[in-house]
């Protein structure tokens, strides 16, 4: 059952979170995701959202994106993303109706 991966960032280092950009389909791509959107400014139609970018993933299953997520070469492309921004990542699990 497919997945989704959605990241709030704040990103505060634009030229190191470059870095972090420059490598990432490569490996994103090895998993079999899908970048569903990527938003700088996110209409809000309720409450507050003071992200700098938002990013919704789709992945075939848990174990696909956990494998991508784990994997040696994210988790040290990710090491420029921690340098470049802070946020949240939060995997949910497609809505199964009836």
């Amino acid at each position: 059952m497919a997945v989704y991966l959605i990241a709030t960032l704040h990103i505060h280092d634009r030229d190191r979170y470059k870095n972090y950009e420059e490598g990432f389909m490569e490996i994103f791509m090895k998993y079999e995701g899908k970048i569903l959107s990527v938003e700088e400014a996110p209409v809000t139609k309720e409450g507050k959202w003071d992200y700098t970018r938002t990013v919704l993933l789709e992945f075939s299953s848990k174990e696909k994106a956990d494998a991508w997520y784990h994997s040696d070469e994210y988790q040290s492309l990710m090491q420029h993303r921690h340098a470049a921004s802070n946020g949240n990542v939060v995997l949910l699990n497609k809505l199964a109706l009836g």
